[in-house]
């Protein structure tokens, strides 16, 4: 099952995510979201597969929720993320002494 996907990054929130179908773009988009999200603003295009898995995202539920739904909504990563891929120098450059 092959779907051509746009994906839209948010004006407002650094790196959340829409993806929709190409062939819908917006129009399965609740109102309320995209007035939440902000302008979208395209990213690129995708042919998404099964069998090809995404970076942040389960493949399979990103599929699901185009199909189901119209959209899948990536959120960004929590903070802490970020935080743990720093060396360690500087997570302990604020400590006291």
């Amino acid at each position: 099952m092959k779907k051509i996907c746009s994906i839209y990054r948010s004006p407002r929130k650094n790196e959340m995510y829409l993806y929709v179908l190409k062939a819908d773009e917006l129009k399965r988009v609740p109102e309320a979201l995209l007035a939440a999200f902000g302008p979208p603003q395209l990213a690129f295009s995708l042919i998404l597969t099964p069998e090809k898995p995404l970076a942040r995202e389960d493949i399979h539920k990103v599929l699901e929720n185009l199909e189901t739904q119209g959209y899948h909504l990536q959120m960004p990563p929590p903070e802490d993320d970020y935080i743990e891929h720093l060396p360690e120098e500087l997570l302990r450059r604020n400590d006291p002494v």
